[in-house]
């Protein structure tokens, strides 16, 4: 397995919720970074049995345990809870759903554990540690150029470990396609509680069309022939299984109030290529740039609780909006070589009416920094490697 860019705990002490999808290389990063805690996973039907029945002992007897799959059993943060007041101990525990952990954890362990973030790994991260800052620094020529020969094979399979770890195209798909089977569907449906498995992959699918609209769910309960509750709840699982992730429309001004609607996209760009559906390319390249950006976001690079888009009464989108503090950076994604006016002419608006603290970027296929007017065009390319 090669190094993750996810940062220790700031404590070495800490006790830690390790959060993320299924398959991203959470058990294996906790076993490569902490050999020395006694490790226990859930996916075991006898740990599993114990934890049901007497949550705490299994951390007796250990001062540094770590409890991976916690998500089966969330009453574990009560013996969690008392091992680390009572026992000292420092435990890591990691889930693959947020769905009844966050609140156990939060009533159980507020002020006791830190909580990190694991996504499927950031294009180029299995080629080493990061080289530079994507909004700040420029990569190197000979970066972009290797990045540009690199790009399409990961724009198809995207950044799950397996997956990179194997340069066999037939492997790739082949793990894929097995995920789709087991992880993205059978797993989901037992960890949510969710009867109709034919209809949660009518929704995976659709979800995946409507990648750069406002998710409707009425669109969704429409093509799954479910109940309107029902469909929410098929929605809800993918977010909390942390396989997809919304960005919250956002009126910027003197109500800085949030706008009605949300945009949804995929975790990975693999998962588009599992589920065999057959998006625009622009919708590809589209989730493809926001994922990678929420992929930094999550491992703590972007200082932001969340991405926006951006949508003013006239109609005119930014495509994504960075809030850190003051400093507001504002998205745009082309699926072009050769930018134009017109294409930053959205950002432009944005970023007239606060010249001070916005900027605006145009992400686009070419393999070379541009500045049109006041906007920074950053190659797609450059995003390899970058943070």
């Amino acid at each position: 397995m090669f190094k993750r860019w996810l940062k220790r705990p700031k404590k070495s002490t800490a006790s830690v919720l390790l959060l993320g999808p299924r398959r991203v290389g959470k058990s294996t990063y906790l076993k490569i970074n902490f050999p020395d805690f006694k490790y226990f996973t859930l996916d075991d039907l006898d740990i599993l049995a114990l934890a049901e029945k007497d949550p705490k002992s299994i951390f007796e007897g250990h001062s540094r345990i770590i409890i991976d799959e916690i998500q089966r059993v969330p009453k574990l943060t009560i013996g969690a809870k008392f091992a680390i007041d009572e026992q000292g101990a420092t435990v890591f525990m990691s889930g693959s759903s947020r769905i009844g952990l966050l609140d156990a954890s939060a009533d159980s362990l507020a002020g006791r554990i830190e909580i990190l973030e694991l996504p499927p790994a950031c294009w180029g991260e299995k080629q080493g540690e990061s080289t530079h800052s994507i909004f700040d620094e420029k990569a190197s020529p000979l970066q972009i150029k290797e990045a540009a020969r690199r790009f399409e094979l990961f724009l198809k399979y995207g950044g799950f470990p397996e997956v990179v770890s194997t340069d066999d195209e037939e492997q790739k798909n082949d793990i894929l396609q097995n995920y789709r089977n087991t992880y993205f569907t059978r797993d989901l449906s037992l960890l949510s509680n969710i009867q109709d498995v034919m209809g949660l992959r009518t929704i995976l699918n659709h979800y995946a069309l409507s990648i750069g609209n406002t998710t409707q769910v009425e669109n969704f309960r429409q093509e799954s022939g479910l109940s309107h509750v029902t469909t929410q709840k098929y929605l809800g699982s993918i977010y909390q299984s942390g396989l997809g992730f919304s960005l919250t429309g956002y009126q910027f001004g003197p109500s800085k109030r949030y706008i009605k609607g949300a945009k949804s996209y995929y975790c990975d760009a693999g998962m588009i290529t599992a589920l065999g559906v057959q998006c625009s390319r622009g919708q590809i390249i589209e989730n493809f740039v926001i994922s990678e950006i929420e992929k930094r976001r999550k491992l703590g690079f972007y200082k932001t609780d969340q991405l926006y888009f951006y949508k003013n009464t006239s109609g005119f989108e930014i495509d994504v909006v960075i809030v850190e503090k003051k400093s507001i950076k504002a998205v745009e994604i082309k699926s072009t070589c050769k930018p134009s006016h017109k294409d930053i002419k959205n950002l432009q608006e944005f970023v007239g009416t606060d010249n001070k603290n916005r900027s605006g970027y145009l992400f686009y296929l070419g393999e070379d920094y541009k500045k049109i007017d006041d906007i920074q065009c950053i190659p797609i390319a450059a995003i390899y490697r970058g943070i």
